[in-house]
């Protein structure tokens, strides 16, 4: 999956994709359903299809539909056949997300109070949008959380006056 692609080029707010950070603790992966909105259009890169719709205008053919490899991967998950609708021969899987974000048990985080307050995904995750691949940028780690509570509280966030806690229990459990 490219980040870099999708929040980057084409500009693809992360909340599409990630739409529990503004009503849960986690911000979730996104199901496939969600690619799918797209995706069942989609299948290629534009230049691609475009080339293949102009060789068989030439050769006075109906245009195939071209598939490119990375999203082959998400409709073999979905079950789906060449026609994009499911196949009985093909059992449908999850998607073997890896998760790159990941704090200690102890650790209490909730996205809904960040993105609240009006923090930018990218202050934690780095420029997500020139990602190709998802990479940890922050170290996550308490000083770093800390200072960053310590900052929001003296400075706000983009001119908000916010009122971050600095007390243990806020973060541990």
């Amino acid at each position: 999956f490219s980040h870099r692609l999708h929040a980057g080029e084409l500009q693809i707010n992360c909340k599409f994709c990630h739409s529990n950070a503004e009503v849960s603790r986690h911000s979730g992966i996104p199901a496939a359903d969600v690619c799918m909105r797209c995706h069942k259009q989609l299948t290629a890169p534009r230049g691609e299809q475009q080339a293949e719709d102009t060789l068989a205008d030439t050769e006075k053919r109906p245009a195939k539909r071209i598939v490119s490899p990375e999203l082959r991967k998400l409709y073999n998950s979905l079950g789906l056949g060449e026609d994009l609708k499911p196949d009985p021969n093909k059992q449908p899987h999850s998607i073997a997300w890896v998760r790159i974000h990941n704090l200690p048990d102890y650790v209490y985080f909730d996205h809904r109070a960040h993105i609240g307050a009006g923090v930018k995904c990218q202050h934690c995750h780095g420029a997500v949008e020139s990602m190709e691949r998802m990479r940890q940028e922050s170290t996550l780690g308490m000083g770093w959380c800390v200072d960053c509570h310590r900052d929001t509280k003296a400075n706000g966030v983009h001119g908000k006056q916010v009122n971050p806690s600095l007390d243990c229990g806020t973060c541990h459990y």
